[in-house]
């Protein structure tokens, strides 16, 4: 039986966490840093308000303590159709009883591919995998071994591209990996062609890829990606699209669909399968060959997992794409983050904290930035607006929709943040949140200690 749903939104500043509390020393005990995720780890919510989830349905979940919340950024953008969603649901149930794994390839991986090709129609070739940092470091591995080339250049400004020693070795939590891994990764800026070329010239025919984010919290500069694009070729190397986060909530078929830029190779996940482990490699055919049986160079161990090619999860991953292309998600998507961004603007410019607290980002794909009284990036004040929100039954990393919220979940995000943003400017006219912290700030994922 599911568990009976409270009812009603506990909007009262300090509400019961205390199974929460426990579940996280227990969670502590047993887990290094308490998940299996550094971004959902406890130093990233206010001190003791950190809530251990039950059960979510639509938009909403509800923790263990039985408070209910309106939550954002669902799974780390990848429900973005909302909790249980039925046709998805319902398509992972046909399959459970039909086995999940086998000795030798399902017809599901057939079905699952010609859908996959068919929605992203740049793509020739796609092969499947479990979460995205698998299918990045096989996009680089073919890459080196397609233009015998060793370093990768990746966007230095776009933050996460994969757990493995190529790019882990580049942030501050490099503890364990050689520098000899790291040297050969090089970084250049987003939207910066002349810098891109620079460095090209400067490794000339030693950088195998280039591989960033097509898009970030700014639309790409005009004939950014397209340059991108021509500098590849003119300089032999690859150009890798980590579609990660654009993969669907831009277009069906990702940022390359919107803007009509076709990279050699892209991945894909997170909404590929709506909470479900599913991700993907696509790209040329000329390429993503060099990891199969039907070419005479070299073979790449490009991608084998035991769990790559699980039934109920490729399932998801159809049904998925399905209703963004039916019931046109995408566009719903683009048009709530309007409605939420468009509200909370105008909440924070009426408490005077119109600078302090920004929204950013194309409308699907929403983050706010909190600013202290010099309008510089503050975790301290970070703090305070999570506390304000979570106080509100609103849980929210960042402002990123799912299709599954309502008018009055919207409706209601903006009067929580309105309370937040009183509270705030407070804290601005003091030039000190300490008073509303009630204990430390929170912390960036990235950072050398813990």
């Amino acid at each position: 039986m599911e568990p009976e749903e409270p009812q009603g939104i506990k909007s009262e500043p300090e509400f019961d966490l205390s199974r929460s509390r426990m579940a996280n020393e227990r969670l502590h005990t047993l887990i290094p840093g308490g998940a299996h995720t550094y971004a959902k780890g406890d130093d990233q919510w206010p001190e003791h308000l950190a809530p251990v989830i039950s059960h979510g349905r639509g938009a909403h979940v509800w923790d263990i303590d039985g408070n209910r919340y309106v939550e954002y950024g669902s799974g780390l953008r990848s429900v973005s159709l909302g909790h249980a969603h039925p046709r998805v649901i319902e398509a992972v149930r046909r399959e459970l009883g039909r086995g999940s794994n086998f000795v030798r390839p399902s017809i599901v991986e057939v079905h699952a591919a010609e859908r996959f090709l068919a929605t992203v129609p740049t793509a020739e070739m796609v092969k499947f995998a479990k979460n995205g940092s698998d299918v990045t470091t096989a996009a680089v591995r073919l890459a080196r071994a397609v233009t015998g080339r060793p370093r990768v250049a990746i966007c230095g400004d776009h933050p996460f591209f994969s757990v493995d020693d190529w790019f882990i070795g580049t942030t501050p939590m490099s503890a364990g990996i050689p520098a000899s891994s790291t040297e050969l990764t090089v970084a250049f800026p987003y939207g910066d062609l002349a810098a891109t070329e620079e460095l090209l010239a400067r490794y000339q025919d030693e950088v195998a890829c280039l591989i960033l984010e097509p898009a970030t919290h700014t639309e790409p500069p005009p004939g950014y990606l397209e340059g991108l694009r021509a500098l590849a070729d003119r300089h032999g190397c690859v150009l890798i699209f980590d579609e990660m986060i654009t993969g669907l909530r831009w277009s069906a078929a990702g940022a390359q669909g919107l803007y009509g830029v076709v990279p050699d190779l892209s991945t894909f996940g997170k909404a590929l399968g709506n909470g479900f482990a599913v991700s993907a490699l696509a790209g040329r055919r000329a390429l993503m060959e060099c990891g199969g049986l039907r070419d005479s160079r070299d073979r790449v161990f490009l991608l084998s997992a035991t769990h790559g090619a699980e039934t109920h999860s490729l399932a998801a991953a159809m049904a998925v794409q399905a209703t963004y292309v039916e019931e046109g998600i995408t566009a719903r998507l683009h048009a709530l983050g309007e409605r939420l961004a468009r509200g909370v603007r105008d909440a924070a410019s009426a408490m005077g904290v119109g600078e302090h607290i920004v929204v950013r980002g194309r409308p699907s794909n929403l983050v706010f930035a909190t600013l202290d009284q010099d309008l510089r990036p503050s975790q301290r004040y970070r703090t305070l607006f999570l506390r304000r929100l979570l106080a509100g039954g609103v849980l929210a990393p960042s402002f990123v929709v799912s299709s599954a919220l309502s008018d009055a979940d919207i409706n209601h995000t903006v009067d929580v943040v309105a309370q937040a943003c009183a509270v705030y400017r407070k804290a601005l006219d003091a030039s000190d949140p300490t008073p509303w912290l009630a204990g430390r700030p929170v912390k960036p994922v990235f950072r050398r200690l813990a």
